[in-house]
């Protein structure tokens, strides 16, 4: 039997632009609910790919707030909200070279494809369809399905587990550090994009690229087979 390959790709960062989107729901959230000005995109950077929670805690961390349960789970419904309401008002491609290289994979035999992403199944959801990939034929686990968030690599163990993939064949597709560990240590490769953090923040990765335009399919093998 050929051997097969397993191609992880986390959501927000990696599939489309989001953290832009993210950042300015995020932003309203502590006007509107919080009353605190000021709050700029950089202040969320701690909690980048680590969930809805951990991503509001790290901008209140900056503006020395500490939030309280209900705070926190008020501020995640509704950035959630405004999450939803400026998608629905604004194109979001994906990045180039993301379904071209979706496309190829699912086209090799020896090759799995999921989809893996701390996100809410509505969020995730939302941006997957805006980006017109193909979620319902590939293995789809959200935030949902799981307890732990990045940088525990619960995620990526589960991913693996449904394609019916060892971690150590695998390689994931993140955006940020906490994503990067999470892979690495569930056992994965880890390719980074500097899509929403420069190379430096991302250099535990196996490889950093500046566009998936740039990987292919024998890269993704070799990666595995430790040849690069």
């Amino acid at each position: 039997m050929d051997k097969l390959y397993g191609l992880i790709f986390d959501v927000d960062g990696v599939i489309a632009d989001t953290e832009a989107v993210n950042a300015r729901a995020s932003i309203k959230v502590f006007a509107d609910l919080l009353g605190v000005e000021g709050v700029v995109h950089k202040d969320f950077e701690a909690g980048l790919g680590r969930g809805a929670e951990e991503y509001v805690k790290a901008g209140a961390r900056v503006h020395g707030l500490e939030l309280t349960e209900e705070q926190i789970k008020k501020a995640t419904q509704l950035r959630q909200e405004y999450f939803l309401k400026i998608l629905s008002q604004k194109l979001l491609p994906a990045f180039p070279g993301v379904l071209e290289l979706m496309d190829k994979a699912m086209k090799e035999k020896n090759f799995r494809v999921a989809i893996a992403t701390s996100s809410t199944l509505e969020k995730s959801r939302a941006v997957l369809n805006a980006a017109k990939v193909l979620y319902k034929k590939m293995v789809y686990i959200n935030g949902d399905h799981v307890k732990n968030k990045k940088p525990d690599p619960e995620l990526f163990l589960l991913a693996a587990e449904r394609m019916g993939i060892e971690p150590a064949d695998c390689v994931v597709i993140e955006d940020a550090p906490n994503g990067v560990q999470a892979a690495k240590a569930a056992g994965a490769k880890c390719i980074a994009v500097t899509n929403s953090t420069n190379a430096e923040n991302l250099s535990e990765a196996d490889l950093v690229c500046d566009s998936l335009e740039k990987i292919n399919l024998d890269v993704i093998k070799m990666l595995i087979q430790k040849n690069i």
